[in-house]
């Protein structure tokens, strides 16, 4: 079922120039699923060429063909969602059922962009004089590098591949290599759908490498990433040289504040089944729980009830409801911030370790640590993994300062059922999105993106076009008619 895979330049799949080849593991069984090739400088150089040839000819394609084009790749998605959602649970070990349900959240970014295509609006200025007009247009950025991570290997990359063919750029996308496989696959829809040759352009290998080539090369005119909040800076400062146009979403670690005047047990199977999701691997996924101290006892009960309910295995196996992590540098990392937390005097109130019946793979327990301090590791540092950490409030002014004190910005979450709460809550917390008694917040017409140290512009919706296409004003004297 997985095959090896090759990059893709100038509408046709190739090897690396040398022949070089790196192995993707299934972090289930940590088996050798088939390989990726590992691009040289050469197939860079190559993808580069290929991309800006590919530019001058899809900016200059009608809007409705574009269109129509990246409907089809929308279709042939759907068509195939089985096989890829079958190919992304080997590669990340998600269930199954998720990996189906991100498969079609991809294919939704193609249809949403395919229609916004024909919304690329301009706009009109009123002239000081009877004998100017001013009016200004958008036009594609140019040439895109995009560089997406494992945890959503095929919504990430549609997000930034889906957005950039529907302004008219071309684009060349990097996949983690950890889950290459999904995003390969979006390619070949693109490519089945009659998208022309260089306006898609794939390549996997080393990432700081690929990274640096494009980022330098002049032909790159936009840059997007999402990943981690130091590969987000590390990106800013190499398009600093060539001022290039960069939109990222970078980590988070998002507060969630439930409040006294709500269902403490209701509120908690929310927060659990969401928290424990792709095995906490969510950029926005909750991940401090701020509880009111009168629902405490109540929340942290519950919650540790629905974890300890959780069915952990390898995703294709059938009522599995969370896999592993996705690679061993991610096990050991919440590994430590566990003990971390428990030498601080948090209490385990569910998981806590790797399941006594995994000897193979990357699994952890769904975890639920109560009474954590805020000076813990995981209160500050990015669990990015199947770990809750639970924790007391008094007052509102109290839980906002501390909800606001770290530098992400990207996801918050309130539970409270009294309006003006509610309204405050969403309104104080420093954060991109907000969910109120809600925790699904990605869909294909809303934007997504953070503020502060989680990024910097947004993906999705009729805002997440924007990025990828350039402001330009006109201003035409009218020549005076003779009479």
């Amino acid at each position: 079922m997985y095959r090896d895979l090759e990059l893709y330049i100038d509408g046709a799949w190739r090897g690396a120039a040398n022949g070089a080849t790196r192995a993707v593991t299934d972090p289930a069984t940590e088996d050798t699923l088939g390989s990726i090739a590992e691009a040289t400088d050469a197939d860079i150089d190559a993808a580069l060429t290929a991309a800006q040839a590919g530019f001058s000819v899809w900016r200059r394609t009608g809007t409705w063909e574009r269109a129509k084009l990246i409907r089809k790749a929308s279709d042939l998605i759907r068509e195939r969602a089985e096989e890829i959602a079958t190919l992304m649970s080997l590669e990340t070990g998600k269930p199954l059922a998720e990996a189906k349900g991100e498969v079609n959240a991809a294919a939704d970014q193609f249809e949403w962009y395919s229609e916004e295509t024909k919304r690329i609006y301009g706009q009109l200025i009123e002239s000081r004089t009877a004998d100017s007009r001013m009016a200004v247009i958008h036009q594609p950025v140019g040439v895109v590098a995009a560089f997406s991570a494992w945890n959503f290997p095929a919504l990430l990359p549609a997000r930034k591949i889906a957005a950039a063919l529907a302004a008219g750029c071309s684009i060349i996308i990097k996949p983690a290599g950890e889950a290459p496989a999904s995003c390969a696959a979006l390619v070949r829809a693109c490519h089945d759908a009659g998208v022309p040759s260089g306006v898609v352009n794939f390549l996997t290998g080393q990432s700081d490498m690929i990274a640096r080539r494009l980022i330098a090369s002049p032909i790159v005119r936009k840059v997007s990433v999402t990943g981690s909040v130091p590969v987000g800076k590390q990106i800013l400062h190499l398009a600093a040289d060539g001022v290039k146009k960069v939109s990222m979403e970078l980590g988070g670690h998002a507060p969630v504040v439930v409040f006294d005047d709500v269902d403490a047990e209701k509120a908690a199977e929310v927060c659990a089944n969401t928290k424990f999701r792709n095995c906490g691997q969510v950029c926005i996924s909750p991940t401090r729980f701020y509880v009111h101290e009168s629902k405490y006892e109540a929340f942290a009960r519950r919650f540790a009830e629905v974890a300890k309910s959780l069915k952990v295995g390898r995703g294709m196996e059938e009522g599995v409801q969370m896999g592993p992590l996705a690679n061993r540098r991610g096990l050991e990392t919440i590994q430590e911030l566990v003990a971390d937390a428990r030498q601080q005097g948090a209490e385990v109130l569910a998981g806590g370790g790797v399941p006594a019946e995994a000897n193979r793979g990357f699994f952890f327990e769904p975890t639920v640590l109560g009474n954590v301090p805020d000076d813990a590791r995981i209160m500050r540092e990015e669990p990015f993994g199947p770990v809750a950490p639970l924790t007391t409030f008094t007052s509102y002014d109290e839980v906002m300062e501390r909800a606001n004190a770290l530098p992400f910005g990207l996801a918050g979450y309130v539970f409270s059922n009294d309006l003006r709460t509610a309204t405050r809550a969403y309104e104080d917390l420093e954060v991109g999105m907000v969910g109120v008694n809600e925790m699904l917040l990605a869909t294909a017409e809303a934007p997504f993106g953070g503020v502060k140290e989680s990024g910097m512009g947004r993906e999705g919706g009729s805002f997440g076009i924007g990025d990828y296409l350039e402001t330009k004003y006109v201003k035409i004297k009218l020549e005076e008619r003779a009479r």
